[in-house]
């Protein structure tokens, strides 16, 4: 039921607290989160000057970690996740939300796309139709 339903693709969002997204990153699953998470927060703090800080899970310890203190200046909170159960967890939720959002759409509920630049726009087309919704 919670495992991942993508085969061979990760996927790197950046929201905001409503859950916006601010960028998007698609690479195959050879290539670790750490190694390429920095990507999307360099592309965040280039893009939105007001960022102040990022959160992100156990994949980006490392890299992504000195990368933003580091070479932008800026902080990551890691998050743990809970022993067992479900817990909900401070600000993690909220990228949670938006995947479940993505999930929604027949073309990002399995992997279709054969390009990762074709994965990506479908994730920005499916964002553009949730941000419309919520508007209206």
């Amino acid at each position: 039921m919670g495992e991942k339903k993508i085969k061979g693709r990760k996927r790197h969002v950046a929201t905001d607290v409503l859950g916006n997204m601010l960028a998007v990153q698609v690479h195959t699953a050879q290539q670790a989160d750490m190694m390429q998470g920095w990507d999307v927060c360099d592309r965040v703090a280039e893009k939105y000057e007001s960022v102040e800080a990022f959160c992100g899970d156990q994949g980006y310890q490392g890299t992504t970690v000195e990368f933003v203190e580091n070479l932008l200046g800026l902080r990551l909170d890691i998050t743990d996740k809970p022993a067992q159960g479900f817990h909900v967890v401070p600000k993690r939720w909220i990228i949670e939300r938006t995947f479940a959002w993505l999930g929604g759409f027949r073309r990002l509920a399995k992997d279709f796309e054969i390009l990762t630049c074709s994965a990506e726009n479908m994730i920005r087309i499916a964002m553009i139709k949730i941000t419309v919704a919520k508007c209206v």
